[in-house]
């Protein structure tokens, strides 16, 4: 009898190796490196715009760079606001990401969401286009100063356009009238489904002003159909470098601009966000990607997880702060 028993042990202790054998051969197959499957990348607007072209070149750059296919998918709807929550409710694992715009900076102040950028994981700030002062070709205002001051002496007389009511181009133009002691009432405000339409109701003569960034404006100024009196940023336009900034015009240091950047739902792995923000990084600084977004008249920034949380929390409060004095804010 004794035979059989060391026999028995014998198997069974072969078959305890043999396991534990296969469990290290299998164990890192369930650990894999990330990323392990495609990606989604979510944009909160409509195909063919600014931010859905922006996303759709960051995607085949990135497919590249972490060797998975990103697949870009339009949520639209609720002014932003579905597309924002979908990216901020998905699950945290880095297989979900977005491109966040300026709206997430003004939604909640209207009360749509309670969604702010502190509801992401920032990953790497990558264009910002500013806002600049349009008008006819056949406009008489020659300088920014020119037209404030006609402003201030004919309140109400002039008009503007270029997207909705509340939207990113009225708080520029209404916050730059507030920083020149004018109310922003002074400048009725004509909603437009865009930049487009403004400009071209501007081009026919039913408003005055655009205050629309250069590249939306850019097919009519190379037509000679408008011109652009001002930049509102700190730096000339890679675009049209001779177009005075707001600061060299008037010594006024408002600026405002619409932005977009790449964020992921908060709470994602720190290996997972660092491996994101170096691909990005990566992208941002890349001749394919420059050139793509200098064919479109794109503005190129670039800032990192840390600094691109601090510019969305400076957006937010410079955008609540013009909404109230607009009265728009809830």
């Amino acid at each position: 009898m004794i035979v059989p028993i060391r026999r028995s042990l014998l198997v069974g202790i072969a078959s305890a190796i043999a396991g534990v054998t296969a469990f290290a051969f299998t164990a890192p197959v369930h650990a894999q490196a990330y990323p392990s499957r495609p990606i989604t990348l979510i944009v909160p607007w409509g195909a063919g715009g600014g931010t859905d072209a922006t996303a759709r070149i960051i995607g085949s750059l990135l497919e590249k760079e972490l060797g998975q296919p990103v697949n870009v998918v339009n949520r639209t709807g609720g002014n932003g606001v579905v597309g924002h929550a979908a990216i901020a409710s998905a699950p945290p694992d880095g297989y979900t990401i977005g491109l966040a715009t300026v709206e997430i900076g003004m939604m909640h102040w209207q009360g749509l969401t309670e969604l702010t950028g502190a509801s992401y994981t920032p990953l790497a700030l990558v264009n910002a286009d500013p806002a600049g002062i349009q008008v006819r070709a056949d406009s008489p205002y020659k300088t920014v100063q020119d037209l404030l001051a006609a402003i201030k002496a004919n309140p109400g007389k002039l008009k503007a356009s270029g997207t909705g009511q509340g939207g990113i181009w009225h708080l520029a133009l209404a916050g730059l009238l507030r920083d020149q002691k004018i109310d922003p009432a002074a400048v009725p405000w004509v909603p437009s489904n865009g930049a487009a339409p403004g400009l071209q109701d501007m081009v026919a003569g039913g408003v005055d002003i655009a205050p629309v960034s250069l590249p939306e404006a850019r097919a009519l100024i190379d037509a000679g159909k408008v011109k652009s009196l001002v930049i509102m940023n700190d730096k000339p336009s890679g675009l049209y470098p001779q177009i005075p900034t707001l600061k060299s015009a008037t010594g006024s240091d408002w600026t405002m601009a619409a932005w977009r950047g790449m964020v992921a739902p908060k709470g994602i792995p720190n290996d997972v966000r660092d491996k994101l923000a170096g691909a990005l990084k990566k992208i941002v600084a890349s001749k394919e990607y420059n050139d793509f977004m200098a064919s479109r008249g794109f503005g190129v920034i670039y800032a990192g997880p840390d600094e691109f949380a601090k510019w969305m929390a400076k957006s937010s409060a410079e955008l609540g702060a013009t909404m109230k004095a607009v009265g728009i804010a809830k």
